[in-house]
């Protein structure tokens, strides 16, 4: 290992640690602190670090590994539903983007390939900056940020066909069309062959996702040795994203297929514990190599051109998305956050420009600023999110509690571990509590941490989704587990790690509603209360005894609305999602046995003269 590699790997370590805190303190985002971590260490600058093609090839690796982490994250039934926002969101984005910027480029008199290709090329946005930013402020799964993916995941398939159709728009512009860098090893076959194989490298990652890997991973998991269920992890996703390189298909949206197939795996979170840190250190090196190969000496030549071009381009995106989310009816939070975070050129636009640079469709004088006005648009959009966060949303946006390390969770043999400790969770433990059982509480609210240690109540700091979390708090040990987190996505996650890593610990579940209960129930969940059952119930009691129903029938008949509310829950829970009409049949047949029921006690505990309902007193 030669010297200067080693002293590139300390100036790049060395810039991340002290440029992302700061920018992190400074409510920047950590996107924005590698960024300028990188410009100012890059050729332009300092000249710490040399060329940085090579680096930032390596670390696009980090984007995809974060699709892989995105598509474990969604299930198949969850994308079948952003099917609509896929294709009619992010299809009219590219189609209208690339048209309007080629427009311009006409008024410009640019010929109409090159035109073309450029809006083409501007249209894709960065995959990278905009899921990380949208992470880190706990955005992603809100109406806005799916939004955002959907338009991301629409630009990563299209980038397949723009780089098939550059070839006919260099000859259309006259250049000389020459073997492509990223053309696939089966180039040399025709067409049909070379989609057939495609198609079967899709297939293929699909079925050994779905039908094999699962086998691999029990094999690995049972010889207890968690790093080499890392290296498995690790495997899956280079290795699929090998066969999608030689196919000539995008790494990024294969290893995202097989990311969406194992999302039903009983390994997901542990897959996704095990890559984890790998993608966030190979997505901060792609963005210190992004800002280190921002030409500042062409910026400094022509800061008027490439301020122009800057401007042009993100008020254009940023015009136009905010039109689409209009259209789609987003709201107007979600539209200013969909527009914000869409607003600037990807990393996809410097793999388009280059091709369209070795095919003839370009000169230098066009891509060299293209590549600047891209790069400074990519470094602006963290700021474009904080503007968004306190100036042009303050009342909608929420805003993400201060960031800490999770708590050291003392060494103690308590019976129950306690996940949430808001508005529901805190009633369970105290009651607990009060008589006498020992309650480990992990929140990852640090408000709320904070708030409980001045009535005395100890909790620690973190999130329950982390097996190692859990260990700490003596899941092991403990005889029950209570889940009483408000995020239904949350819980969810929480049950499914604490049924993988701790099978013998009996789990009690707070619902949120129905169909959280619906999903609970289908995990083998079956002591769980819904929040707002019980109050609701007792409010009914009180409006029956209002209404002249003696305390004795009324508190009877909430008796039984709640009996047959939970049978009903239980027997709905294998039509919800599966058989739509079978459901619905099925509830109507709750609704009626119900009506009868409370009907024939009426009949059988007939109210006395004096205790009739004022409904049934003359008026």
């Amino acid at each position: 290992m030669s010297q200067d590699f080693l002293l590139q790997a300390v100036i790049y370590l060395l810039a991340a640690i002290i440029s992302v805190p700061v920018a992190k303190r400074l409510g920047l985002g950590s996107v924005l602190g590698y960024l300028i971590a990188g410009t100012i260490i890059g050729p332009s600058a300092l000249h710490l670090v040399g060329e940085v093609e090579d680096v930032q090839h390596f670390a696009e690796f980090g984007v995809v590994i974060m699709l892989f982490v995105v598509g474990l994250e969604l299930r198949p039934s969850l994308l079948w539903r952003l099917r609509g926002p896929i294709l009619g969101m992010g299809g009219l984005q590219v189609l209208v983007t690339a048209a309007v910027i080629a427009g311009c480029c006409l008024v410009f008199s640019q010929s109409w390939p090159v035109g073309l290709t450029i809006g083409l090329t501007l249209a894709m946005s960065s995959t990278a900056i905009v899921l990380q930013s949208l992470t880190e402020r706990g955005l992603l799964n809100g109406r806005g940020g799916q939004a955002c993916f959907a338009v991301l995941l629409f630009q990563d398939i299209a980038v397949i066909p723009i780089l098939a159709l550059m070839p006919w728009l260099a000859r259309a512009a006259g250049g000389k069309p020459v073997a492509a860098a990223h053309a696939s090893a089966l180039s040399g076959l025709p067409p049909w062959a070379q989609a057939l194989a495609a198609l079967g490298a899709v297939v293929a990652v699909v079925f050994i996702s779905h039908r094999l890997l699962r086998y691999v991973f029990r094999f690995v998991a049972a010889s207890g040795l968690r790093e080499m269920f890392t290296a498995v992890a690790l495997l899956v996703v280079a290795g699929v994203a090998g066969l999608m390189h030689l196919v000539g298909l995008s790494a990024a949206l294969g290893t995202f297929i097989a990311g969406v197939v194992l999302a039903e795996s009983e390994y997901r979170h542990q897959l996704e514990a095990d890559v984890e840190p790998f993608k966030g250190l190979l997505l901060g090196l792609f963005f210190i190599a992004v800002g280190a190969g921002l030409d500042l000496g062409l910026v400094a030549a022509e800061p008027l051109k490439i301020a122009g071009l800057v401007l042009g381009l993100m008020l254009a995106k940023f015009l136009l998305l905010l039109g689409i989310g209009g259209l789609f009816k987003l709201g107007w939070a979600a539209s200013l956050l969909f527009a914000c975070a869409l607003a600037q050129g990807g990393e996809f636009c410097f793999v388009l420009i280059s091709m369209a640079g070795q095919l003839g469709v370009f000169t230098d004088a066009i891509a060299q600023p293209l590549k600047a006005a891209v790069a400074l648009s990519m470094a602006l959009t963290p700021l474009l999110l904080v503007l968004n966060d306190r100036l042009l949303q303050p009342r909608f946006a929420a805003k993400p509690s201060k960031s800490r390390e999770p708590d050291a969770v003392e060494s103690h043999d308590n019976p129950v571990v306690l996940a949430g400790f808001g508005r529901f969770g805190h009633i369970v433990g105290r009651l607990l509590r009060a008589n006498g059982f020992g309650v480990t509480v992990l929140d990852s609210d640090p408000d709320q941490i904070e708030s409980l240690a001045r009535f005395g109540i100890k909790s620690y700091y973190g999130d329950a989704s982390r097996p190692d979390l859990l260990a700490a708090a003596g899941a092991a040990k403990a005889r029950l587990f209570i889940c009483a987190v408000d995020n239904t996505e949350k819980s969810l996650q929480i049950v499914d790690l604490v049924r993988h890593e701790f099978p013998n610990l009996q789990i009690l579940a707070r619902a949120t509603s129905r169909a959280h209960a619906y999903e609970l129930i289908r995990r083998g969940v079956h002591l769980f209360q819904r929040d707002t059952l019980g109050s609701a119930i007792h409010l009914g009691v009180d409006a029956l005894q209002t209404l002249g129903f003696p305390e004795e029938r009324a508190v009877r008949a909430g008796q039984i609305f709640h009996e047959h509310e939970q049978r009903s829950v239980r027997e709905m829970a294998a039509h919800y999602g599966t058989d739509e009409e079978k459901y619905v049949s099925v509830a109507r047949q709750h609704i009626q046995a119900l009506e009868a029921v409370l009907h024939a006690d009426q009949r059988e505990h007939p109210p006395k003269p004096a205790e009739a309902p004022d409904s049934a007193k003359p008026h």
